[in-house]
């Protein structure tokens, strides 16, 4: 207003006034003078005004009536140009606001009359309008008559002045209005009571109401009056109305002040009593119509709904629910209700779509349709208001595709058939694809035939209606095809949208406030906590009623819009449209998993995946609604075949891909369009952002993913990613080269969607998980009894996630691993392969992902990572452990030095491959091993070293490749080696652990259990090696118990000295006699089946060719090694308790192998037994030798060295035998034990011997081929073993053991040898040489006599046995022993290849007997024993065979050895038994030795016909020296010898004399006579004896007597038969013999002359002499006989008769005496 009160202003105001009435009164001077009058003195008035008052204007208002008067009376003259020049100057004062309100009164009235006149009528609305515009002057009456002025000015004829009437009654009502809000600012200060206002009250009683307020409220009231066709209270003189500019004037109102009906009852009175009736009551011929019904058939013609009207209704109707909602609840209920029927069908086309147009209003306010929700929906017995909008919605979607638009007949027709029906408004680049001849197709919905294009209509998210604005229509427009549409679909995305931004808004909120408040109540102060505590429990309300709005929106809307949205989804065409769809579906499945609506959720996901899958593809998945059925979990394509894209359905859509459906049976190809492409990608946009909220949704968004994956022939590559690859079987995927391009965005994004899982928080990310586990599961029983390639998307997936959430793996570990293993587990290869690939690869990549705390610091995960890994070890497939073994060779070359508690399962699956999978599985694991044991042993936890052993040891045991277990044995040598050198610390490290565990098993109150408890820990580990490597000493081949062998003693010589003292009864009782019982059991039982070759080519040495043999190395060289470790290790085991017990059974395992039926084993058992002998117990003094002291006995060279097979690595590290023994000084100094204890053992060794001698001696009772008979070596080595054995034993030897050990040594002597044998062992026969068994033999009595020799009086009674002994040795030599049954060949007759036993030479064995025998005798003769015990006596005894056999004995030394042994025997024999003749010790020797001398002189047995003179005479002389030891020893001690024996002596020397014994001419007697020497020889001993002087008794000298007057008396009978003979033959010579022994009578006769002569003449008798000199007339007789020979022989018997021819001498007298 300061324009207008400055001086400036004020002064060209009253010059302007003082103008204008200069001007009126020359215009009225000739007309109007009373006007002229009037203007000049009101120019006079204006110029007092001015000069008296300072404040001009407001002297001037005071005055305005008589300023004014001049100008009204000026418009009362009706003169055009006066009239006009009036209503400036009039307006120029108003707009001064110099105008009074009565002088306002009158213009307004005198207005009334120039409008009644209808003159100026533009002017006049002008002044109207500046009256009521520039002050407040005007009110009430005055006010009301100028708006009926301008009502009645908009009715004129005129169209100028009708328009601009309509203008300034919309602009006047605005007036009223905005003085009644100013009138309320300026007194919204002063609070006032309000006053009820009584519901009945008389209307126009507004005397509540101030001025301004009360003009309003009365020109409202009768607008409200008017539409309704009534009579204005206010506006009196109204003449003419129309409903529509009344409803328009209305709708301005409610749209401009709305807060005039909030704030004021009185207005909210009126809204209510009459603004909504009279809508209600217009809307009625709306809902009555129906379109097409007939009105014959209804009582009362309808009205037609008119269009202007119905569209300004709707206008209305959007303004009152928009603004005063909450104050017409009930209304609006009926309001919406209405909107929602006039979408139905059968209404008129244009008021479906203005319709339409007013609910897409509501579908842009978010927060109406929450109040809506929360008033009606959420409300108990009411409409559901929004479920009903928008259910209409989709209703109307429907009805459109359903029933063609019937409202405009023209359009109707050329839908069909062209697209000019619509305007081609939408620009040309909206998604749409070219198809065929560059037609361009308008974006738009096509179903089942219904096209209708899709228009751009509004901007989104504001609802700009076309219809609704068209207020200049009054006839309903022509809609154009696809607008109705249009705007619902737009109301459909709004509406999403609008909710789902309102909704997350709010969401945001609230969890921002938690957050902050939640952070907030951890401050400090009591006050503020309690205050806290509160506000977040009001929020928490406020939450709870919020949620519940939010919920009950989603669950209101949520079935509408997704029918309606996937029918749309379905026909759409445009791919923006298809965008927007599946934006709005996206935006809801998350909303409503946010709000966790898993229902609605579910249901909008699952129409993204049908829209994803190709049309009929069903899954059952995604029939079923709710996620509960998910769990039948069978979804293979249902019915027989996939149907082809059929063209009526979708021939709009470009086929992009055709692939093959995931099924169990093949079945054809299905074809993916470019929108399933495009609804995948929303799919995984979904999954990608909203992969938190989607929970069991996972199942149905991955199965889906899945088939789609499939039949792009998307497949899995390392790391879980998908690549395109191609598909296997089947028609090959076909892609566009659209598709290819967008194959490797799709195969990122679905990486990147797995990627993002690690943002997901736990409870989600155990969803993703259990989702994929189930569709794996499902793609395993789809590829159960099928080898088709199978779906790998899960386990890829899988695997994916799990290395993407590394960080939180243990959270997952569990299920991720344990259905991996199960995959692993299944019989289709491929499907197999990948469940190991994804497993091992998590394995590895956990193993190396820095975790926080680091793997070293987190035992419990490295373990859970592990733990599947062992797991795989359960899975029976090769292919499964192979990837598992690579696994750990990558895990232990990566991570080996830091697995640290992993170690036990990591080795745990090495050591769980079996036997029977395969040589490449062994392998692999073994190379682990070997990377273990020459990496990893310093590194790992010493108490996984027993695992290491216990892993090396299997490997041993595995058959399936030689080279592996030999190999695994020189890794038990180099852990033993490791041990070794680190034995310290690994000694300390486990007395740690042990500590740690006993402390918890007290704790628990159990036992603690491990493996050789009570030793200590290290030593455990020792004691785990030695019984794995004993277990491999047994192992079925026989190359890995020979390795496995020599690797134990080996281990057990060099390291044993680290085991504690304690330990070693252990290592004697639980490891070696173990593996020697189990060695022997093995043995005996093997098979005596040939084995033909070793596998391959490999040939097998005779000597190994059976099982058994293979066995017999392997207990060799364990009985060795035992054998071995007493013998050094001596010193350490007898202090132990129970070494006898110890030594027992050592011995009986030598014992049961020496026995055993094997030649290298019982050899080597010896062997064996003469290395444990050689042992000396230990020395007592302190300072030990370096070396253990050598036997200390002579010992006889023994077969072979004694050392046993050499093992192939040195003993290394042996310390010296102090150092040991100092080692256990501290704890327990050994005992040195008594000489008692040791005598034990050797005698137990003793009788260990003896059993072994007498069982493999003893011959079986049946012989055949396979009969076993012991080796000469054997034989030999036990018989050497006695001399040593003897040193100890000797002085408890006694009578009894001798025995034991005659009988022994008799048979050993009398094992036959096999002849394929005989030529290494048996000299050529003719030689005369011993074996070495009888060499032994003979030197174990040597050495026994020699001991018995220097041994005290009491042993020598032994001497008979010994005798008793050899002499039965001597025997042999003409009856070799017999061995059982067995008949054995001559060697000579022996063939060398059959299996035939010979007997051996025994000759010189016996020989030599004999003259130890001799020897032995010479020594021993005086020896009381040996005479008591006849020993004399029984050497004859045996001499008599050989002697007697003579010729006859096998070989001719014998007896020849015999008679010179004979002859010294008797010469030391004889003077002894002289000696004790009166004991009669000897009585029983004589008659034997006579027996003996008459056997031998007078043989039965023919010499060979090849004896030579020489050796015949050689052999005469033999016979005469026995003749000369009876002439020297015998003969002259005839006193102290039994006459008998004398006799017998006599006897035969008179046979030998004689020279013929029988008549009967046989050759033998032939041969004797030939020993003429012999004859002689006995004829002088006879003579000499017979006449000697020193005849005792008269007997004697008769017997002797006799025995010659015998002996004539045959000589002259002889001689008398060959005269008589000679005579009768006459020239026939005699036979030979006769000759024969004529000559040997000759040759008797000379000799007895001989001996007579040279004998003392006194000792013959005289008859003797007669018949001597009575013969001398035979021989004359025979002088005529024929042959030379005898005549020879009668000159050589004739001559000594010389010496009778003398006269006898006169002494003798007497012949006879």
């Amino acid at each position: 207003m300061s324009g207008t009160n400055s001086p400036e202003a004020v002064k060209k105001l009253l010059e302007n006034m003082q103008s204008d009435l200069r001007a009126l009164s020359l215009e009225c001077k000739k007309k109007f003078p009373p006007v002229k009058e009037a203007a000049e003195s009101g120019i006079i008035k204006v110029k007092t005004i001015a000069a008296r008052n300072t404040e001009i204007l407001a002297a001037l208002k005071e005055n305005s009536s008589e300023v004014v008067q001049p100008f009204l009376m000026g418009c009362g003259t009706k003169e055009p140009k006066i009239t006009q020049l009036c209503l400036a100057a009039i307006q120029r004062l108003m707009s001064h606001e110099v105008v009074s309100e009565t002088a306002a009164g009158n213009i307004i009235n005198m207005l009334w009359q120039l409008m009644e006149n209808s003159l100026e009528e533009l002017k006049l609305l002008q002044t109207v309008l500046v009256l009521l515009t520039t002050n407040t002057v005007v009110h009430d009456e005055a006010l009301s008559k100028a708006i009926v002025l301008c009502f009645r000015l908009h009715f004129t004829k005129d169209n100028i002045t009708n328009n601009t009437a309509a203008a300034t009654v919309r602009q006047v009502v605005t007036v009223v209005f905005e003085r009644m809000v100013a009138e309320d600012e300026r007194h919204r200060d002063i609070i006032e009571q309000p006053v009820l206002v009584q519901g009945n009250s008389n209307r126009r009683c507004v005397s509540t109401l101030k001025p301004c307020a009360k003009d309003a409220y009365m020109l409202f009231q009768d607008l409200c009056q008017l539409v309704n066709a009534d009579a204005p209270y206010w506006l009196v003189g109204m003449t003419e109305m129309t409903r529509t500019f009344g409803l328009e004037l209305l709708e301005s109102v409610l749209n401009d002040f709305p807060q005039v009906f909030l704030q004021h009852q009185e207005f909210s009175f009126l809204l209510k009593e009459r603004v909504c009736p009279l809508v209600i009551k217009l809307f009625s011929p709306n809902i009555k119509f129906r379109q097409g019904s007939s009105s014959s058939s209804s009582p009362a013609p309808v009205e037609k709904p008119y269009f202007p009207i119905c569209m300004r209704l709707l206008r209305v109707v959007s303004v009152l629910i928009k603004q005063f909602y909450s104050l017409l609840v009930t209304e609006c209920e009926i309001f919406l209700s209405l909107l929602v029927k006039f979408l139905d069908a059968d209404k008129p086309q244009w008021l479906r779509a203005v319709a339409v147009e007013s609910i897409h209003r509501l579908c842009v306010q978010p927060q109406l349709l929450r109040s809506f929700c929360q008033s009606y929906d959420m409300k108990q017995h009411s409409t559901k208001v929004f479920r009903d909008i928008v259910n209409a919605l989709g209703s109307f979607i429907q009805s459109l595709f359903l029933v063609p638009p019937t409202g405009n007949p023209a359009t109707t027709n050329q839908a069909g058939n062209n697209n000019s029906g619509g305007p081609v408004s939408t620009p040309a680049n909206s998604g749409m694809l070219g198809i065929g001849g560059g037609v361009t197709l308008l974006p738009a919905f096509e179903y089942r035939g219904t096209w209708i294009p899709i228009l751009t209509i509004t901007v989104q998210g504001s609802a700009k209606a076309t219809y609704l604005e068209m207020l200049d229509k009054v006839e309903p427009p022509t809609i154009p095809e696809g607008y109705a549409m249009s705007v619902a679909f737009h109301c459909l995305l709004d509406l999403v949208r609008g909710i789902t931004s309102m909704i997350e808004g709010e969401l945001g909120e609230v969890e921002t406030e938690c957050q902050t408040t939640t952070e907030a109540a951890s401050s400090p102060t009591q006050s503020s906590e309690r205050q806290e505590s509160q506000s977040t429990s009001d929020q928490m309300d406020k939450e709870i009623v919020s949620r519940a709005v939010w919920e009950e929106m989603v669950n209101a809307c949520w079935c509408g819009l997704l029918a309606a949205l996937s029918l749309l989804l379905d026909a759409s065409t445009d791919e923006a449209a298809t965008e927007n769809i599946l934006k709005a579906e996206l935006t809801m499945a998350a909303l409503c998993g946010r709000l966790g609506l898993v229902t609605s959720r579910d249901a909008f996901i699952t129409a993204i995946c049908k829209g994803s899958l190709p049309p009929h593809y069903a899954l059952t998945v995604l029939n079923t609604t709710t996620a509960a059925t998910l769990s039948n979990k069978s979804y293979s394509i249902q019915g027989q075949s996939v149907m082809m894209i059929s063209p009526s359905s979708e021939s709009h859509q470009q086929v992009v891909a055709v692939g093959q459906p995931l099924a169990v049976q093949p079945q054809g190809t299905v074809m993916l369009t470019s929108k399933n492409i495009q609804c995948m990608r929303t799919l995984l946009n979904l999954a990608h952002c909203h992969g938190a909220v989607l929970g069991t949704s996972w199942q149905l968004v991955l199965a889906t993913l899945q088939h789609l994956v499939w039949i792009l022939g998307l497949k899995p590559s390392s790391g879980g990613a998908l690549k395109p690859g191609r598909a296997v079987e089947g028609p090959s995927t076909v892609l566009t080269t659209a598709v290819m391009t967008d194959l490797p965005v799709i195969s990122n994004i679905l990486s990147r969607l797995f990627e993002s899982s690690q943002y997901l928080d736990d409870v989600s990310l155990h969803h993703l998980i259990n989702a994929l586990c189930s569709l794996s599961l499902e793609a395993m029983d789809m590829a159960y009894g099928n080898n088709k390639e199978p779906s790998l998307f899960a386990v890829a997936k899988l695997l994916e996630t799990g290395l993407v959430n590394m960080h939180r793996i243990e959270i997952l570990w569990r299920p991720l691993t344990g259905h991996l293993l199960e995959v692993c587990q299944h019989p289709n290869s491929r499907m197999r392969e990948w469940g190991a690939e994804a497993l091992t690869s998590l394995i590895k990549a956990g193993l190396t992902f820095s975790h926080d705390p680091p793997l070293s610091q987190n035992q419990r995960l490295q373990l859970l990572l592990l733990n599947p890994l062992k797991e795989m070890s359960s899975i029976n497939h090769p292919d499964i452990r192979l990837k598992q073994l690579e696994c750990v060779l990558q895990i232990l070359q990566s991570q080996g030095d830091s697995l640290g508690p992993g170690w036990p399962l990591v080795l745990g699956v090495m050591g769980a491959i079996r036997n029977d999978q395969g040589e490449s599985l062994i392998r692999t694991a073994f190379q682990c091993l070997q990377l273990v044991v020459t990496d990893f042993l310093p590194t790992m936890p010493c108490t996984c070293l027993q695992i290491v052993v216990d892993v090396a040891g299997s490997f041993g045991l595995h058959n399936q490749e030689l080279n592996i277990s030999l190999t695994s044995i020189g890794l038990l040598w180099n852990i033993s080696d490791y041990f070794f050198q680190r034995g310290e610390t690994i000694e300390k490290e486990l007395n740690k652990e042990e500590a740690a565990q006993q402390k918890q098993a007290e704790e628990k109150g159990v036992v603690l259990n491990r493996p050789f408890h009570p030793a200590p820990p290290f030593d455990c580990l020792w004691l785990c090696l030695y019984a794995k490597l004993g277990e491999l000493c047994v192992d079925p081949r026989p190359a890995v118990r020979k390795s496995a062998g020599q690797t134990l003693f080996s281990t057990i010589g060099a390291h044993g000295t680290l085991l504690q003292h304690s330990t070693w009864h252990t290592v004697i009782w639980k490891v070696l006699f173990h593996l020697l019982d189990r060695v022997r059991e093995s043995s005996t039982t093997a098979d005596k089946e040939k084995i033909e070759s070793g596998g391959g080519n490999i040939l097998i040495h005779h000597s190994r060719d059976t099982a058994e043999k293979q066995w017999a190395e392997t207990w060799v060289l364990t009985l060795a090694g035992v054998a071995r470790i007493f013998n050094t290790r001596r010193y350490l085991l007898q202090p132990l308790g129970d070494f006898s017990r110890a030594w027992d059974v050592l011995l009986d395992h030598i014992q049961s192998a020496a026995l055993s039926k094997n030649n290298e084993v019982s050899l080597a058992a010896l062997k064996s037994f003469q290395e444990i002998l050689q042992i000396v117990s230990p020395v007592r003094d302190s300072d030990k030798p370096e070396t253990p002291p050598a036997v200390n006995v002579p010992v006889p060279v023994l077969l072979g060295s004694i050392s046993g097979p050499g093992l192939s690595r040195p003993f290394v590290r042996t310390d010296s035998i102090g150092e040991k023994l100092g080692r256990y000084n501290s704890s327990e100094p050994p005992i040195v034990t008594d000489e008692l204890e040791d005598l034990n053992l050797w005698w137990a060794a003793w009788n260990t011997w003896y059993r072994i001698g007498s069982e493999s001696t003893k011959p079986p009772v049946t012989f055949d081929k396979l009969t076993f008979i012991p080796s000469q070596p054997f034989l030999t080595a036990l018989t050497q073993i006695f001399p040593a054995l003897y040193q100890h034993i000797k002085a408890g030897f006694s009578m009894g053991d001798l025995q034991k050990l005659g009988v022994t040594l008799h048979s050993a002597v009398s094992v036959p040898i096999s002849s394929d044998a005989s030529p290494f062992i048996l000299p050529s026969y003719t030689e005369a040489v011993l074996t070495s068994l009888q060499e032994a033999v003979l030197t174990a009595l040597d050495v026994l006599q020699k001991a018995i020799c220097v041994g005290p009086e009491n042993m020598q009674i032994m001497y008979p046995a010994i005798f008793d002994q050899l002499l039965a040795f001597v025997e042999f030599s003409c009856k070799p022993p017999q061995y059982g049954q067995l008949e054995t060949k001559h060697i000579a007759n022996a063939k060398y290849n059959q299996a035939e036993w010979v007997a051996l030479n025994y000759v010189p064995f016996a020989e030599r007997s004999l003259e130890v025998v001799v020897d032995l005798y010479q020594k021993t003769a005086c020896h009381k024993a040996v005479v008591n015990e006849k020993v004399l006596q029984n050497i004859i005894k045996t001499l008599r065979v050989p002697l007697s056999l003579k010729y006859s004995c096998p070989s001719e030394s014998t007896w020849k050895l015999a008679v010179s042994s004979l002859l010294k025997v008797l010469s030391i024999g004889l003077p002894v038994a002289r000696q004790h003749a009166s004991s009669g010790k000897f009585d029983s020797m004589w008659p034997e030795l006579a027996n003996t001398f008459e056997d031998f002189l007078f043989t039965k047995s023919i010499p060979p016909d090849n004896l030579s003179i020489q050796e015949f005479q050689r052999n005469e002389s033999i016979d005469v020296e026995v003749v000369q030891l009876i002439s020297t020893e015998i003969l002259p001690y005839a006193n102290f010898i039994p006459k008998e024996f004398v006799g017998q002596i006599m006897t035969m020397l008179n046979k030998g004399s004689i020279h013929s014994q029988s008549s009967s001419f046989t050759e033998a007697e032939i041969d004797i006579r030939l020993r003429e020497e012999f004859s002689k020889m006995c004829f002088e001993t006879l003579l000499q004896f017979s006449f000697s002087n020193k005849v005792t008794t008269p007997q004697e000298g008769y017997i002797s007597r006799m025995a010659l007057s015998v002996l004539l008396k045959r000589s002259q009978d002889v001689l008398h038969r060959y005269i008589e003979d000679e005579r009768l033959s006459g020239k026939c010579p005699l036979p030979r013999q006769q000759v024969t022994e004529i000559i040997f009578v000759l040759k008797a006769v000379s000799t007895l002359i001989d001996s007579l002569k040279k004998t003392q003449p006194e000792n013959v008798d005289g008859n003797t002499w007669a018949q001597v000199i009575a013969l001398y007339p035979t021989l004359v007789e025979c002088i005529t006989c024929s042959s030379a020979e005898v005549c020879s022989a009668l000159k050589e018997a004739l001559v000594p008769f010389k010496d009778f021819m003398q006269p006898p001498a006169s002494k003798v007298q007497n012949g006879e005496s």
